[in-house]
């Protein structure tokens, strides 16, 4: 391509072939090409520790989301809400005339992805806006929901969040058809991408299931899949239909309780959120949807803006509406509270037919003579109810029965199981009652808001440099310290804004038990500590005390290096009883791995590599923030076995920085002592003498290359004043991860 040509230009297909900026398939634009993930598809994930970067949000560093959604009016915020579900719109109209059972689906569907093994889905962040979760085909037609609340939306701007937004809709739409909620709160924070993090399954097919069950025919004894909670890919909970779509209700009752157990929902939450949700709306299956239902809208044309599953079946709406292939209502009055379900589902006798769309369904008999539901478009119309296999897995499964038969006898014991469970259920991963925003938050506590109680003393600093002398003059080591505090502010996840130091459950079951806490040496430390806080001559919270113990090993490993620092204390923390503690729920904090104190569970199949930046990607911590953390934790003997893998310095309790200069010192080779390649040693080149043993854990910040990077930054010879000043600052965060109080 001439460009001293000084004419007028034209490119023509034969120049375009020969230009180098536009030659070939043309992906050297940005992002294009094979990449470092196509060749080396098992290569360490960093990539969850840099996600929801500044970058990413137009909102900026500095916006304050709490004070903005203060500022909201939030009367008319719930007035706009009430009459939008009324309001029915020509490109999308709502059944009955009414879009609560529709806004209640899709508050449903966005805290319905929660799942309590790891604490990542749920309706904290907005992410339904996303792939793959709002092109999930359970999710479908959701799209035109939130379309719907565009012009709120749009009129109070950044003061509400999507994320709060769709939930208070749900709220909205409840207590507009006659259902008293048992409350609201804001403080949900957008974010602006797909999380990277959240392993959904690994099928590559909607509604596949073959990876997280196996191929187990028998319903009742399979297994699913750690840490997921739904049946299948693209779905929120179980397939309606029955397991693989069989239309089996005991089969159907196994899933049901699998999948809402694993979201943190007991048998009678269960019973009430199924029953509660389905005596409003309808389901729609007017048509086959393979032949009538097009892309769905991460997939779709990209003239439908976004939108997708657009059917071409008559009208495509209200009767004619595809959606889970399912059709019918559950009530005779699908847009008022009332008891009806119940009495439809167990009154009645059902008998197994299909839908227009060919989907298995729950039909009442004719000997049953029931009553019928209006027509989605039609108040004149009428249409048969209907159950899927999940509703009538209430009736068959002896345990549902009960429930359902308990909450049929007693109306208001079920309005007060759905409004309590509806609330968990749309509050679950918010955290502590500290981080609800708003004049509907309940005074009422609930055990799965783990509460804790608030604190009535303030410390000197007098008093806190007596403490620190008493702590260090006990005679627990630095590593002890270290470990214990560690143990206690550890459990944090920034998924579900649960764990952490506050509360100092680390006292408590099931976390004093808890292999990776070393629970001999823990009660140790915590009977020397609570000796101290007796001997005190003020006041201090077991919680509080810890950390400072921590804090103050860590300042004296500082001042054996040669530096003199102050790692902050932010004093406050309140100590839960037992009784505050959900044993079960708190068990799903407990780690599988945890490569900070160099400790995994012997029964996994996991590299601890992935391990590591798993927890680390839990806490919501940074690359460097990881880095320096593991590297302080080894030279301060902080492992939990007290093992010598990884401690590579001679100066154990020293806060010096050669863990990263003899991880890079060219002095040492390495070599697997195990089969499995989990251990190593490395040995002085010259003498052949081993030096220094490790794990994975140690190992991937030599071998990884962007680890690597950050580990030279902080083995250079100039590097140790930065190394203990970064090292201090990523140990506060962890500390005070879980106070949410300081962040108002």
């Amino acid at each position: 391509m001439d460009n001293n040509n000084t004419d007028t230009f034209e490119l023509n297909e034969s120049d375009a072939s020969k230009c180098p900026f536009l030659s070939g398939k043309q992906n050297t634009v940005g992002g294009g090409g094979v990449r470092n993930r196509d060749w080396w598809p098992n290569e360490l994930k960093l990539n969850i520790l840099r996600q929801h970067a500044a970058k990413s949000n137009p909102l900026g560093e500095d916006f304050d989301y709490a004070k903005a959604f203060n500022s909201i009016n939030y009367n008319e915020l719930k007035q706009d809400l009430t009459k939008l579900m009324t309001d029915s719109q020509d490109w999308w109209p709502a059944d009955y005339g009414h879009y609560g059972g529709f806004m209640i689906r899709m508050a449903w569907h966005s805290a319905g992805t929660y799942r309590v093994g790891d604490g990542r889905g749920g309706a904290g962040t907005g992410n339904q806006r996303f792939a793959p979760i709002n092109s999930w085909p359970d999710n479908g037609n959701l799209d035109k929901a939130r379309l719907l609340l565009w012009p709120i939306k749009k009129k109070y701007g950044n003061k509400i969040s999507w994320a709060d937004l769709m939930i208070l809709a749900g709220n909205v739409a409840l207590e507009s058809m006659g259902f008293p909620t048992f409350g609201f709160a804001g403080g949900r924070e957008d974010i602006w991408e797909p999380e990277q993090d959240i392993y959904w399954g690994s099928e590559t097919e909607w509604g596949a299931n073959d990876d997280r069950y196996g191929n187990s025919d028998n319903y009742a004894e399979r297994d699913l899949e750690d840490p997921l909670a739904a049946v299948m890919m693209g779905w929120i909970y179980v397939n309606p239909e029955g397991p693989d779509g069989k239309p089996d209700p005991i089969g159907s009752a196994h899933d049901v309780r699998e999948t809402f157990g694993r979201m943190a929902m007991n048998d009678e939450e269960t019973v009430a959120l199924v029953a509660g949700g389905h005596t409003f709306g309808k389901a729609h299956g007017a048509a086959d949807p393979g032949q009538y239902v097009g892309a769905e809208p991460h997939g779709a044309p990209i003239a439908e803006m976004s939108q997708g599953w657009k059917n071409t079946y008559k009208s495509g709406v209200l009767e004619d509406a595809i959606t889970s292939g399912i059709e019918g209502a559950w009530t005779p009055n699908p847009t008022q509270w009332d008891a009806d379900y119940f009495d439809v589902l167990l009154n009645y006798d059902w008998e197994l037919t299909k839908s227009p769309a060919g989907a298995h369904q729950w039909t009442p008999t004719a000997e049953s003579k029931a009553r019928m539901a209006p027509k989605a478009g039609d108040p004149n119309g009428k249409q048969a109810l209907m159950m899927t296999t999940a509703d009538i897995a209430l009736k068959m499964d002896p345990e549902y029965l009960k429930i359902s038969q308990k909450f049929h006898k007693d109306h208001k014991a079920f309005e007060d199981a759905f409004a309590r469970a509806w609330y968990k259920l749309t509050h679950r991963d918010m955290g502590p009652i500290d981080r609800y925003l708003g004049p509907e938050v309940p005074k009422e506590q609930l055990l799965w808001q783990d509460p804790i109680p608030k604190v009535d003393y303030t410390l000197s600093d007098s008093d806190i440099e007596s403490l620190k002398k008493m702590i260090l003059a006990s005679g627990l080591s630095i590593p002890e310290l270290v470990r214990t505090a560690w143990a206690s502010a550890s459990t944090y996840r920034d998924t579900d804004k649960r764990g952490g130091a506050n509360g100092a459950r680390v006292r408590l079951e099931p976390q004093r038990s808890w292999k990776a806490n070393n629970p001999i040496e823990l009660d140790k430390v915590l009977n020397v500590l609570e000796g101290i806080r007796n001997e005190f001559s003020g006041t201090v919270s077991m919680a509080d005390l810890i950390v400072l113990a921590g804090n103050a090993a860590i300042e004296e490993a500082a001042s054996k290096a040669g530096h003199n620092v102050s790692v902050p204390f932010a004093q406050g923390r309140g100590d839960a009883t037992q009784e505050q503690t959900d044993i079960e729920q708190f068990n799903y904090l407990k780690p599988l791995g945890d490569g900070f104190r160099n400790y995994m569970n012997a029964n996994l199949n996991v590299k601890a590599e992935d391990l590591l930046v798993d927890k680390a990607n839990l806490m919501a911590l940074s690359i460097p923030e990881m880095t320096v953390l593991v590297g302080g934790m080894r030279v301060l003997g902080a492992n939990y076995d007290s093992s010598k893998h990884g401690v590579f310095t001679d100066n154990v309790g020293h806060l010096t920085n050669d863990f990263f200069k003899n991880l890079v010192d060219m002095t040492y080779t390495w070599s697997a002592t195990s089969e499995d390649e989990t251990h190593f040693e490395g040995r002085d080149r010259r003498t052949g003498e081993v030096k220094f043993t490790g794990t994975r854990a140690d190992l991937i910040f030599g071998s990884n290359t962007e680890l690597r990077a950050v580990c030279e930054v902080y083995a250079a010879d100039d590097a140790e004043e930065k190394f203990v000043n970064d090292f201090v600052a990523a140990w506060t965060k962890v500390m005070n991860a879980d106070r949410f109080d300081l962040k108002k």
